[in-house]
C-alpha cells in the first residue's frame, strides 16, 4: 500500500522502541523514515534512527523529539509493575510527549493498549464497544492513557491487544514444559495473538491512515480463536514432552475470563499469519527443536 505521494517520504516516531515497538520501526523503515525513541539509543535496531530521552523528563524531551512528524506509535512498557510504573508509562511518559510535539502536523497517533482495560469474568464475548471495567490498577492505568492520546486534539487510534506470545515471548510455553502451569477444568477463557501478527497489526493501520484511508478510533487486536486455559496447556503437552506437575504449580489465570471478537480489525483488511494458538505455538515448537 503506498503512503506517500512522489518521493516525500512519512516521518514516524516509535516512542518505545523495545520489543513491538522496535518490530514496527524496523517494518515501518522500509518505506518511512523512522525514529526510534528510547533510553538507551544503542538498543534501538538499525537503519531506524536512534533517539535516546527518557520520556519523563520533559525538558530532556522537547530537544531532541523531531519536527513535522506524520505519526506517532507510543508502545511503552513500565519500567516498575507497581501503579507509579504504569502511571509513568501510560499517562505521564504521553502527557510530556505529546506536550513535546506540540505543533507538530501529525495524521495520527496510535496509542498500543491492552485488553486488561476490560474487567469481565464471565466467559463473555467482548469488543471494542463493551463497557471497559479493569480489575486492577494496571488496567486502570492503561485507560487513562488511551482517554489522554483519545483526547489530544490529534486524530487517535488505540488498539488493544490481548496476551502477545512468540518466539521472543516464552515464558507462557517455558512454564507449562516445566510443569509450572497446570489450571483447573474449566478453565477461564484466555486470548492471544502472535508478536509478528502484533506488529502487522500497527503497520497495517500506519500504511492505511497514511494512505488517507480512514480508520476507527480503536481495534481490540486478538487472535481468531479465544480458548480456554486448560484446552491450550493440554495441546500443549500432546505436542512435547512436559515435567509432571510440580507441588508449587499455577493453577489458574489472571485476567478474567472473556472472548475478544477481533471482527473490527478484520473487517479493516487485515489478515492473520497465525489465526490460532495452534498455528503460533507449533512454528514456536519446531523452531525450538531445530534450534
Amino acid at each position: 500500500m503506498a503512503i506517500t505521494e512522489g518521493t516525500n517520504r512519512s516521518r514516524i516516531l516509535v516512542a518505545g522502541c523495545g520489543a513491538l515497538g522496535g518490530q514496527v520501526a524496523l517494518e515501518m523503515s522500509r518505506d518511512c523514515e523512522v525514529f526510534g525513541l528510547r533510553r538507551t539509543a544503542a538498543r534501538v535496531p538499525a537503519p531506524v534512527t536512534a533517539i535516546a530521552a527518557d520520556l519523563l523528563k520533559p525538558e530532556e524531551l522537547k530537544a531532541v523529539v523531531p519536527s513535522d512528524l506524520d505519526a506517532i506509535v507510543y508502545c511503552l512498557t513500565p519500567s516498575n509493575y507497581d501503579r507509579e510504573g504504569y502511571e509513568a508509562a501510560f499517562v505521564t511518559g504521553l502527557r510530556n510527549l505529546l506536550n513535546a510535539i506540540d505543533g507538530s502536523p501529525v495524521r495520527r497517533l496510535i496509542f498500543v493498549s491492552s485488553s486488561s482495560v476490560y474487567g469481565q469474568d464471565d466467559d463473555s464475548w467482548i469488543d471494542e464497544t463493551s463497557e471497559t471495567r479493569p480489575s486492577r490498577y494496571t488496567g486502570e492505568k492503561i485507560l487513562e492513557g488511551e482517554t489522554l492520546a483519545l483526547d489530544s486534539g490529534l486524530p487517535a487510534t488505540v488498539v488493544r491487544f490481548s496476551g502477545i506470545y512468540g518466539p521472543s515471548r516464552q515464558r507462557f510455553l517455558e512454564s507449562v514444559v516445566n510443569g509450572m502451569l497446570v489450571p483447573t477444568k474449566p478453565a477461564p477463557y484466555t486470548n492471544r495473538i502472535h508478536e509478528r501478527d502484533a506488529c502487522s497489526t500497527l503497520c497495517h493501520l500506519l500504511r492505511k491512515s497514511l494512505a488517507g484511508h480512514s480508520i476507527a478510533d480503536c481495534y481490540l487486536a486478538s487472535d481468531c480463536k479465544p480458548a480456554r486455559l486448560d484446552e491450550v496447556v493440554d495441546w500443549l503437552c500432546e505436542q512435547v514432552p512436559c515435567t509432571p506437575p510440580k507441588p508449587e504449580a499455577r493453577t489458574g489465570g489472571r485476567a478474567g475470563s472473556k472472548r475478544c471478537n477481533n471482527r473490527r480489525l478484520l473487517d479493516s483488511g487485515f489478515e492473520f499469519q497465525y489465526p490460532d494458538y495452534r498455528a503460533g505455538y507449533r512454528e514456536m515448537l519446531e523452531q525450538n527443536r531445530t534450534g
